[in-house]
Protein backbone atom coordinates (compact mmCIF):
# COMPACT_ATOMS: atom_id res chain seq x y z
CA UNK A 1 0.00 0.00 0.00
CA UNK A 2 1.66 3.14 -0.91
CA UNK A 3 2.53 5.82 1.38
CA UNK A 4 0.43 8.57 2.11
CA UNK A 5 2.06 12.13 0.73
CA UNK A 6 2.77 14.57 3.81
CA UNK A 7 2.01 18.30 3.24
CA UNK A 8 3.08 20.73 5.16
CA UNK A 9 0.37 20.30 8.74
CA UNK A 10 1.15 16.67 8.81
CA UNK A 11 5.28 18.50 8.83
CA UNK A 12 3.85 20.94 11.13
CA UNK A 13 2.16 18.00 13.33
CA UNK A 14 5.28 15.87 13.94
CA UNK A 15 6.73 18.68 15.72
CA UNK A 16 4.30 17.85 18.41
CA UNK A 17 3.85 13.97 18.84
CA UNK A 18 4.52 11.57 21.18
CA UNK A 19 4.81 8.12 21.39
CA UNK A 20 0.84 7.68 21.52
CA UNK A 21 0.76 9.08 17.99
CA UNK A 22 2.32 5.49 17.37
CA UNK A 23 -0.81 4.35 15.29
CA UNK A 24 -1.22 7.31 13.27
CA UNK A 25 2.76 6.94 12.08
CA UNK A 26 2.42 3.54 11.32
CA UNK A 27 -0.87 3.77 9.58
CA UNK A 28 0.88 6.54 7.02
CA UNK A 29 4.77 6.29 7.11
CA UNK A 30 7.51 3.41 6.56
CA UNK A 31 8.19 1.64 9.75
CA UNK A 32 11.91 3.00 9.65
CA UNK A 33 10.35 6.08 9.68
CA UNK A 34 8.19 6.27 12.18
CA UNK A 35 10.62 4.80 14.29
CA UNK A 36 13.30 7.26 13.85
CA UNK A 37 10.51 10.26 14.63
CA UNK A 38 9.22 8.35 17.99
CA UNK A 39 13.10 8.30 18.91
CA UNK A 40 13.64 12.12 18.31
CA UNK A 41 10.37 12.92 19.80
CA UNK A 42 11.01 10.88 22.92
CA UNK A 43 14.52 12.45 23.24
CA UNK A 44 12.97 16.36 22.53
CA UNK A 45 10.14 15.51 25.56
CA UNK A 46 13.02 13.82 27.58
CA UNK A 47 15.34 17.03 27.18
CA UNK A 48 12.31 19.73 28.07
CA UNK A 49 13.38 21.66 31.09
CA UNK A 50 11.70 20.47 34.68
CA UNK A 51 9.22 22.46 36.08
CA UNK A 52 10.30 25.25 38.21
CA UNK A 53 10.98 24.37 41.81
CA UNK A 54 10.97 27.86 44.80
CA UNK A 55 14.62 27.70 46.58
CA UNK A 56 13.02 29.93 49.21
CA UNK A 57 9.51 29.71 50.38
CA UNK A 58 9.26 33.32 51.89
CA UNK A 59 9.07 31.99 55.10
CA UNK A 60 11.71 29.93 56.14
CA UNK A 61 15.33 28.84 55.64
CA UNK A 62 14.30 25.24 54.56
CA UNK A 63 16.20 23.76 51.73
CA UNK A 64 19.56 26.21 52.83
CA UNK A 65 22.14 25.28 55.30
CA UNK A 66 25.63 27.12 56.58
CA UNK A 67 28.43 26.32 54.53
CA UNK A 68 30.10 23.54 56.12
CA UNK A 69 27.37 23.27 58.76
CA UNK A 70 24.33 21.04 59.08
CA UNK A 71 21.76 23.89 60.41
CA UNK A 72 21.56 27.61 59.49
CA UNK A 73 23.61 30.62 61.14
CA UNK A 74 22.71 34.12 60.75
CA UNK A 75 20.66 34.38 57.50
CA UNK A 76 16.61 34.56 57.77
CA UNK A 77 13.74 34.79 56.60
CA UNK A 78 11.95 37.96 56.77
CA UNK A 79 9.48 39.81 54.98
CA UNK A 80 9.59 37.35 52.21
CA UNK A 81 13.36 38.05 51.78
CA UNK A 82 16.28 35.75 52.78
CA UNK A 83 18.64 37.72 54.29
CA UNK A 84 21.95 38.08 56.32
CA UNK A 85 22.98 41.70 58.17
CA UNK A 86 26.72 41.20 57.69
CA UNK A 87 29.31 38.51 59.14
CA UNK A 88 26.91 35.51 58.93
CA UNK A 89 29.45 33.55 56.46
CA UNK A 90 27.76 31.92 53.09
CA UNK A 91 24.34 30.35 52.93
CA UNK A 92 24.52 26.81 50.35
CA UNK A 93 21.85 24.27 49.22
CA UNK A 94 21.32 21.28 50.93
CA UNK A 95 20.81 20.05 47.13
CA UNK A 96 23.35 19.80 44.00
CA UNK A 97 22.60 20.90 40.94
CA UNK A 98 24.60 20.37 37.25
CA UNK A 99 22.46 21.43 34.47
CA UNK A 100 19.95 24.38 35.79
CA UNK A 101 18.60 27.69 35.24
CA UNK A 102 18.16 29.69 38.17
CA UNK A 103 16.62 33.11 39.11
CA UNK A 104 17.07 35.27 41.94
CA UNK A 105 16.69 39.00 42.77
CA UNK A 106 19.20 40.59 45.39
CA UNK A 107 19.10 44.08 46.86
CA UNK A 108 22.90 45.51 48.09
CA UNK A 109 23.06 47.97 50.47
CA UNK A 110 25.39 51.14 49.68
CA UNK A 111 29.15 49.87 49.56
CA UNK A 112 27.59 46.56 49.89
CA UNK A 113 29.27 43.57 48.24
CA UNK A 114 27.52 39.98 47.74
CA UNK A 115 27.73 37.20 45.05
CA UNK A 116 26.13 34.08 44.19
CA UNK A 117 28.57 31.25 43.81
CA UNK A 118 27.47 27.65 41.79
CA UNK A 119 29.09 23.86 41.56
CA UNK A 120 30.38 24.49 45.10
CA UNK A 121 32.05 21.77 46.75
CA UNK A 122 31.81 22.40 50.58
CA UNK A 123 35.73 22.04 51.99
CA UNK A 124 36.36 22.70 56.04
CA UNK A 125 39.57 24.12 54.79
CA UNK A 126 38.79 27.03 51.86
CA UNK A 127 35.55 29.02 51.42
CA UNK A 128 33.11 28.48 48.78
CA UNK A 129 34.55 30.00 46.12
CA UNK A 130 37.51 27.87 46.05
CA UNK A 131 35.86 25.01 44.05
CA UNK A 132 32.80 27.44 42.43
CA UNK A 133 32.47 30.46 39.69
CA UNK A 134 30.48 33.17 40.98
CA UNK A 135 27.75 35.34 39.59
CA UNK A 136 29.04 39.28 41.31
CA UNK A 137 26.98 41.49 43.28
CA UNK A 138 28.55 44.18 44.54
CA UNK A 139 28.11 48.34 44.42
CA UNK A 140 29.69 49.11 41.89
CA UNK A 141 29.71 52.77 41.80
CA UNK A 142 29.97 52.92 45.64
CA UNK A 143 32.63 49.67 47.27
CA UNK A 144 35.53 51.90 48.07
CA UNK A 145 39.21 50.74 47.44
CA UNK A 146 40.46 48.15 48.46
CA UNK A 147 44.33 46.62 49.81
CA UNK A 148 45.23 44.36 47.15
CA UNK A 149 48.66 42.78 47.88
CA UNK A 150 49.46 45.55 49.80
CA UNK A 151 48.08 48.41 46.94
CA UNK A 152 44.98 50.03 47.41
CA UNK A 153 42.74 49.68 44.42
CA UNK A 154 39.21 50.34 42.97
CA UNK A 155 37.34 47.48 41.50
CA UNK A 156 37.94 46.49 37.79
CA UNK A 157 35.35 45.37 35.53
CA UNK A 158 35.69 41.63 36.32
CA UNK A 159 34.54 42.69 39.71
CA UNK A 160 31.36 44.47 38.96
CA UNK A 161 27.37 43.24 39.49
CA UNK A 162 27.37 40.06 36.94
CA UNK A 163 30.64 39.32 35.90
CA UNK A 164 32.11 35.94 36.47
CA UNK A 165 34.31 37.29 39.43
CA UNK A 166 37.90 37.25 38.39
CA UNK A 167 36.98 35.97 34.62
CA UNK A 168 34.81 37.38 32.75
CA UNK A 169 33.12 41.07 33.29
CA UNK A 170 29.46 41.81 32.49
CA UNK A 171 29.28 43.53 28.56
CA UNK A 172 27.50 46.44 29.98
CA UNK A 173 26.06 47.81 32.98
CA UNK A 174 22.88 46.87 34.28
CA UNK A 175 22.95 46.73 37.27
CA UNK A 176 20.48 48.87 39.60
CA UNK A 177 21.61 51.22 42.24
CA UNK A 178 22.12 49.97 46.17
CA UNK A 179 18.67 49.57 47.74
CA UNK A 180 16.83 48.97 44.57
CA UNK A 181 15.62 45.23 43.80
CA UNK A 182 18.10 44.05 40.85
CA UNK A 183 17.17 40.42 39.10
CA UNK A 184 20.03 38.06 38.08
CA UNK A 185 19.50 34.72 36.57
CA UNK A 186 22.38 32.17 35.98
CA UNK A 187 21.89 29.37 33.05
CA UNK A 188 24.45 26.30 33.34
CA UNK A 189 23.83 24.14 30.07
CA UNK A 190 26.49 21.53 29.93
CA UNK A 191 29.44 23.81 29.70
CA UNK A 192 27.57 26.47 28.31
CA UNK A 193 27.44 29.27 31.26
CA UNK A 194 25.05 32.55 30.73
CA UNK A 195 24.67 35.43 33.56
CA UNK A 196 21.74 37.75 33.45
CA UNK A 197 21.00 40.56 34.84
CA UNK A 198 17.85 42.17 34.96
CA UNK A 199 16.78 40.92 31.57
CA UNK A 200 20.58 41.75 29.51
CA UNK A 201 22.51 38.69 29.30
CA UNK A 202 25.97 40.47 30.49
CA UNK A 203 28.34 37.34 30.67
CA UNK A 204 28.60 33.84 27.91
CA UNK A 205 31.44 31.37 28.41
CA UNK A 206 32.03 28.00 27.77
CA UNK A 207 33.08 26.12 31.25
CA UNK A 208 36.77 24.42 31.24
CA UNK A 209 37.17 25.73 27.39
CA UNK A 210 40.63 27.31 25.72
CA UNK A 211 39.08 30.38 26.57
CA UNK A 212 38.41 29.73 29.69
CA UNK A 213 42.00 28.06 30.56
CA UNK A 214 43.52 31.61 29.54
CA UNK A 215 41.66 33.18 31.93
CA UNK A 216 41.97 31.04 34.13
CA UNK A 217 46.01 31.04 34.47
CA UNK A 218 45.61 34.85 34.62
CA UNK A 219 43.47 34.96 38.00
CA UNK A 220 43.56 34.24 41.41
CA UNK A 221 42.07 30.92 41.21
CA UNK A 222 44.58 29.53 38.97
CA UNK A 223 46.07 26.48 41.39
CA UNK A 224 42.69 26.60 43.14
CA UNK A 225 39.84 23.74 42.92
CA UNK A 226 38.57 26.17 40.74
CA UNK A 227 40.83 25.29 38.40
CA UNK A 228 39.55 21.76 37.68
CA UNK A 229 36.21 21.60 36.03
CA UNK A 230 33.46 19.58 37.36
CA UNK A 231 29.80 19.15 36.31
CA UNK A 232 27.85 19.41 39.67
CA UNK A 233 27.45 21.52 42.79
CA UNK A 234 26.00 23.21 45.14
CA UNK A 235 24.88 26.93 45.20
CA UNK A 236 25.77 29.81 48.00
CA UNK A 237 24.62 32.58 48.70
CA UNK A 238 28.02 34.56 49.61
CA UNK A 239 27.66 36.78 53.05
CA UNK A 240 30.68 39.31 52.72
CA UNK A 241 30.17 40.64 55.56
CA UNK A 242 27.79 43.17 54.31
CA UNK A 243 23.91 43.33 54.13
CA UNK A 244 22.23 41.54 51.47
CA UNK A 245 18.71 40.58 50.64
CA UNK A 246 17.51 37.77 48.49
CA UNK A 247 13.93 37.11 46.91
CA UNK A 248 12.32 34.74 44.77
CA UNK A 249 14.99 32.18 43.92
CA UNK A 250 13.43 29.36 41.94
CA UNK A 251 15.74 26.91 40.19
CA UNK A 252 14.52 23.95 37.22
CA UNK A 253 16.88 21.70 35.71
CA UNK A 254 18.08 21.28 32.10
Amino acid sequence: MACKQLNVNDLKYLFFISVKDAPFLMKNLPIKWTLAILVLATSAQATKPSKWKKLFDGKTTNGWHSYNKTTVSGWMAMDGTLMSHGKSGDLVTNDEYENFEFEFEFKTSPKGNSGVIYKVIEDPQHPSYYAGPEYQIIDDEGYPPFNDGGKMVSINDKQKTGANYDMYPPNQKAAKPPGEWSKGKIIVNNNHVEHWLNGVKVVEYEYGSADWQEKLAKSKFAKWAYATPHAKGKIALQDHSDPILYRNLRIRTL
